[in-house]
């Protein structure tokens, strides 16, 4: 008798699974993750039309700042948040939106992001 596996059904993301992928990302020169540093300010999801029935995918836009517009580790940051969110099943297309406003200071580190740098 053979054995049938049905398909594996791939739940909907929500902002807080991309929010949750996003603590993998660290700034190299803080070593805080970018969502405790206070970087990341908006996730968006929504459906991709493009995709399959069967497959249901979902385009993620991520808006993001550094902590200066100088910063020497910009290219990697952005590589290390398209390329977490990239290797997600459910996700099909991942678009990083950097802005300058508002501008990020040291008051947008979460209270667990303070705790780790010991401020």
């Amino acid at each position: 008798m053979a054995v049938r596996f049905a398909p594996m059904k791939l739940q909907p993301l929500t902002a807080e699974d991309i929010w949750a992928a996003l603590r993998d990302c660290f700034d190299p020169e803080v070593k805080l993750n970018l969502v405790d540093l206070g970087l990341i300010y908006d996730v968006a999801i929504e459906p991709d039309p493009n995709s399959t029935p069967a497959f249901p995918r979902q385009r993620v836009k991520v808006t993001m700042t550094l902590t200066t517009p100088q910063c020497p580790a910009s290219g990697l940051i952005f590589e290390q948040v398209h390329n977490r969110l990239a290797g997600i099943p459910q996700v099909s297309k991942v678009e990083v939106d950097l802005v300058w406003e508002p501008k990020w200071s040291p008051h947008r580190i979460s209270e667990a992001g303070r705790k780790q740098l010991g401020i």
